[in-house]
């Protein structure tokens, strides 16, 4: 193991220059979401301002274009949650997180009894043909195929069906200035492409590390939610470089990423509810200490959105209409120096003017700590 250690600041540094945050990008929005292995997607638009943080001049229809075209598409994969996945890693990322879903069936408390005894070979290939004659929303889904297995619910099947195949949620969800339920179909016939057989969990591995490195195998797994990942760490050693963290933890790398000067300004950036820089190591600490998490832990677990200043989250935001008007509150966690006030009120006004377009009128306002 390298002697050599990475201060927080450091680490904080290096995360945010690989997720686009340090300086906004000139990528394209598809590039952009292959680079950060996806977009965490539970908030059918919140991966248009996770893009408008990373990306120079980000026009939101260029991501609903792609949307529509069926280049990218919102799919459960890691950690079992909603990510918006170019159509590739769609493909080839479900297949690998498929232990997670299958977990799942054997353990969540409100489904797990009411699918015991169905014959699952014969139900995926029910469940597929139903979803694939024709995009369905959970209720339609759990009501048809209560009709073939009329003994049991249709909640418990419409989850399993969830579990089991590869599902997409289709447009107009998610496409921007439109809203619609979340209707479902197989990623095979929404984008026209089989599952990977043969998917490479080194790769996705690598993957990480370009977008969130260095990390601890602990940080891998808590990104993906799979466990037992130190054999391909392992395996992998021999391609990485290796560091320390300032607790003595060993971290992992990609002997070509970036590693900026810790002192590199890094600009306010707004980030949305469930953006992964927050939720993609086990140690975040790079991003959040212990008193803005406690900040940012609500009692319905759905996360505010976060406002990084120096790098780390310094408070949480959100956006307000009244009439015609549009009011972004900000909630300080600290005590800000007046130029990062300054910057932070500037970025607040350019997040207005994108996402409240049509106000009449823009305000930005602070409860400061």
């Amino acid at each position: 193991m390298s002697d050599q250690v990475l201060s927080r600041r450091a680490l904080n540094r290096a995360t945010l220059a690989r997720q686009l945050l340090l300086r906004r990008s000139s990528m394209t929005a598809a590039t952009a979401v292959e680079h950060l292995v996806g977009l965490q997607a539970q908030a059918p638009f919140s991966p248009y301002y996770q893009l408008w943080s990373r990306l120079d001049r980000f026009d939101p229809d260029e991501l609903a274009r792609l949307l529509v075209n069926r280049e990218v598409a919102r799919i459960v994969v890691m950690r079992g949650t909603i990510h918006l996945m170019s159509a590739a890693d769609c493909l080839t990322f479900r297949p690998l997180t498929q232990p997670l879903m299958t977990s799942d069936l054997r353990t969540n408390t409100q489904h797990a009894a009411g699918i015991r005894g169905l014959d699952l070979a014969e139900f995926v290939q029910v469940a597929r043909a139903v979803l694939e004659e024709t995009p369905r929303t959970v209720s339609e889904l759990g009501t048809v195929l209560a009709e073939r297995y009329p003994h049991h619910e249709p909640g418990a099947l419409a989850h399993a069906a969830r579990g089991l195949l590869a599902l997409v949620q289709i447009p107009p969800r998610a496409v921007w200035g439109m809203s619609g339920q979340p209707r479902l179909t197989t990623a095979q016939s929404w984008l026209g492409g089989e599952l990977d057989p043969e998917p490479s969990i080194d790769a996705m591995v690598l993957r990480y590390l370009a977008a969130f490195g260095p990390a601890s195998v602990a940080d891998v797994q808590t990104w993906c939610g799979l466990t037992r990942l130190r054999e391909v760490v392992e395996r992998l050693r021999p391609r990485l470089r290796t560091f320390r963290a300032e607790n003595g933890k060993e971290l992992f790398d990609l002997p070509d990423a970036p590693h900026p000067d810790p002192e590199t300004p890094a600009p306010p950036r707004f980030l949305p509810d469930f953006d992964n820089v927050i939720r993609s190591h086990a140690d975040r600490s790079r991003v959040i200490d212990d008193d803005a998490r406690k900040r940012m832990t609500t009692r319905n677990g759905v996360t505010p959105h976060a406002l990084l200043v120096d790098g780390v989250v310094s408070g949480k935001w959100r956006v307000a209409r009244t009439n015609g008007s549009a009011a972004l509150h900000v909630e300080l966690f600290r005590p800000l120096a007046t130029d990062d006030l300054t910057s932070v009120e500037a970025e607040a006004h350019r997040l207005l003017s994108f996402a409240e377009a049509d106000a009449d009128a823009h305000e930005v306002e602070f409860t400061k700590a």
